[in-house]
């Protein structure tokens, strides 16, 4: 295992409707994941059955949902949806990122 992550050698990944992603590190009950939004794009509302996240606002800014709470984060913010927790975003700014950290890891990202 790489204890390091190089952002400038490290591609995105595209997953579609202007979102991409960079894996930053992983152990099997910890990931974190960058996670990088166009303007308008969205982080369809959805619940976890087996994963905590935390979700840190790297730069821009999105209009955040949590069990039904809106809230607009910009830089330095964060929300936290536990499993079972609807949460979703709405990116207001081109190239909005968050930093996501999953308990445990996501699987189905490797």
């Amino acid at each position: 295992m790489n204890p390091y992550f190089d952002n400038a050698n490290t591609p995105w990944t595209e997953l579609g409707d202007g979102i991409r992603r960079k894996i930053v590190g992983h152990t099997p009950e910890l990931m974190s994941v960058l996670v990088q939004f166009d303007l308008g794009a969205v982080g369809t509302p959805h619940a976890h059955d087996a994963h905590d996240q935390i979700a840190f606002v790297i730069c821009g800014s999105f209009e955040a949902e949590v069990a039904g709470v809106r809230r607009v984060l910009r830089a330095g913010d964060a929300f936290i949806a536990p499993r079972l927790h609807m949460h979703g975003v709405v990116a207001l700014e081109a190239g909005s990122t968050l930093l996501d950290q999953f308990s445990p890891r996501r699987e189905d990202y490797l």
